[in-house]
């Protein structure tokens, strides 16, 4: 079996699934390192270090502004999707942004320590002053100027 780890279902588990292929980006490293943890010197040598395609990036990125997940999805969580649809591989994370986008992409996942995401979300961002709805990135309200926030996608 394949798997892509992030860093979220990577926390959680005490040890790596058996008999399993588990991929990870630099990202996924970088963060392990940056948060000094232990499981990264007993995992080093069979967690296999790979990048994601530029087109599966591209891909990943164009899906994540039609959900809105754009805004909510850092750089190593788009290559870990991106990874996973590369190497036709199942994603193994308890971050519900990741667990959206895959689904609406049709990317298996799996759940370590967290119930995973009841159905695929959409989101747009709702100013904080007047209650604008916008679906485009804007740093603030294009009308009132105030702050504006995700919320959920009404159908």
């Amino acid at each position: 079996m394949r798997l892509v780890g992030d860093t979220s279902a990577l926390f959680s588990m005490e040890n790596l699934p058996p008999d399993t292929e588990v991929h990870v980006t630099p990202g996924i490293i970088a963060e392990l390192r940056k948060y000094k943890d232990r499981r990264l010197d007993y995992w080093e040598h069979a967690l296999r270090v790979s990048e994601p395609s530029k087109e599966s990036v591209e891909e990943v990125m164009r899906r994540a502004e039609e959900t809105g997940d754009s805004r909510r999805l850092s750089q190593t969580d788009i290559e870990i999707i991106a990874l996973a649809r590369d190497l036709g591989a199942k994603i193994l994370t308890d971050d519900y942004s990741i667990q959206n986008l895959a689904s609406f992409m049709g990317i298996d996942y799996a759940t370590v320590g967290l119930k995973g995401i009841g159905k695929v979300l959409k989101w747009k961002l709702r100013c904080t002053g007047c209650g604008r709805i916008w679906e485009a990135e804007h740093s603030e309200c294009p009308v009132c100027g105030s702050p504006l926030r995700s919320t959920k996608a009404r159908k």
